[in-house]
């Protein structure tokens, strides 16, 4: 038996003895406020923002808000193990960290920084194609630790190979490919500040060190950035694929292969029956599509369809630990968490990201052991009531 994840308050209260205090908050919810005061509006925006008019975005919050979790007592929860294995790979909890691209606009270091943090505590981290560092350099960051893919797949075939190619040598295990963003969204956000960190050459990283990418422009982009980013819009936005070209990914990728977006039934349905290895039930938190359906409200009758087929994995509006609880006893077998660690990221670069991702992992922890369960396993819809 590990020692439980929630020792970490018990840490944070014994650096109090030294007039320590953690870098941020402890309250997930409140990363946003705080970070807010810290960075320039167009980079919080960025990621703080969400389609139109937020509808999606709020949908997500409220509907965790509608489950309550049901305590059990005298259940001997103080022993307990909340790791678990995702797609082979033994977590010491149901937590990824979700692929957030152009992470340097909130802090210096970018997903160097997260990719040091994750592999310290074990945790998988889905690095993103929209990186603001090369697949290589996060790998290096990484070390042993485990990570994932993220693939936004470009127009062009061949530099989708290069891409995977890439990502396969650096030794990223699981390619995760992203549906629901081959063209962005109305976010006013972003539209009222006129910032888009892409057209800046910002977040193109991966690409721009591609091979296949640089061959076909004049210059590099080191010396033409302009021509290099307006290349980079006419591969990676556009471009809508169907299930028929899923094969292709399958032809050359040797790992599992797990599709995020997936927010319908018979979309899981299709997926299962394309041989793909798992999904990710995202509604992008709330970024794409204004007034569309919640996640945590798509996932339950999704996981009853496909759970045994392939694994089903869960992202959008996460905050908490006891979020957390929630969408693994509502059917994901883990979830993903996204804006939290990227705020984390802003406050302190390396030592902020391991902060709040030890904060969700010990408040899971000590909401399963004072629920009165042992292991995620034991997590089911009957730890759950339905609240107003």
């Amino acid at each position: 038996m590990t020692q439980p994840l929630g020792g970490y308050q018990n840490e944070i209260y014994l650096h109090g003895l030294a007039d320590q205090v953690p870098p941020c908050t402890t309250d997930a919810t409140r990363l946003a406020d705080s970070a807010r005061e810290i960075l320039e509006p167009g980079p919080f925006w960025y990621v703080e923002g969400g389609a139109g008019s937020g509808a999606t975005m709020r949908a997500n919050r409220e509907a965790f808000d509608k489950w309550r979790i049901v305590p059990r007592m005298l259940r001997d929860a103080a022993a307990r193990d909340v790791s678990t294995t995702v797609l082979g790979a033994q977590l010491p909890a149901p937590v990824l960290l979700a692929p957030i691209g152009v992470q340097s606009i909130v802090h210096a270091d970018g997903e160097l920084a997260t990719a040091r943090a994750a592999s310290e505590l074990g945790v998988p981290m889905v690095l993103s194609t929209a990186s603001s560092n090369t697949i290589e350099d996060v790998a290096k960051a990484n070390g042993t630790g485990p990570r994932w893919f993220q693939l936004y797949w470009p127009n062009d075939p061949d530099l989708c190979i290069s891409l995977i190619n890439r990502a396969a040598k650096a030794g990223f295990s699981t390619l995760v490919v992203t549906l629901d963003t081959w063209s962005l969204a109305w976010r006013p956000n972003d539209l009222d500040h006129s910032y888009l960190p892409f057209l800046r050459g910002i977040g193109t990283a991966i690409p721009f060190s591609d091979p296949v990418f640089r061959s076909g422009l004049a210059d590099t982009p080191e010396n033409d950035t302009p021509m290099a980013v307006l290349k980079w819009v006419q591969t990676f936005t556009g471009s809508d694929r169907n299930w028929e070209a899923l094969p292709f990914l399958r032809e050359h990728w040797d790992g599992p292969i797990v599709l995020k977006g997936i927010q319908h039934v018979d979309d899981a349905r299709r997926a299962a029956d394309a041989g793909m290895d798992g999904i990710v039930v995202s509604n992008h938190g709330g970024r794409q599509v204004d007034g569309a359906i919640a996640s945590l409200d798509a996932l339950p009758a999704i996981a009853n369809a496909v759970g045994d087929r392939l694994e089903v994995l869960f992202d959008s509006g996460v905050r908490t630990g006891a979020d957390v609880f929630k969408a693994i006893a509502l059917g994901a077998k883990a979830v993903l968490i996204g804006r939290p660690f990227v705020w984390g990221l802003a406050h302190a670069g390396e030592a902020g990201v391991r902060h709040v991702v030890r904060s969700i992992l010990a408040e899971f922890d000590l909401t399963v052991a004072l629920s009165g369960y042992r292991s995620v396993a034991e997590l089911t819809p009957d730890a759950l009531a339905r609240g107003c």
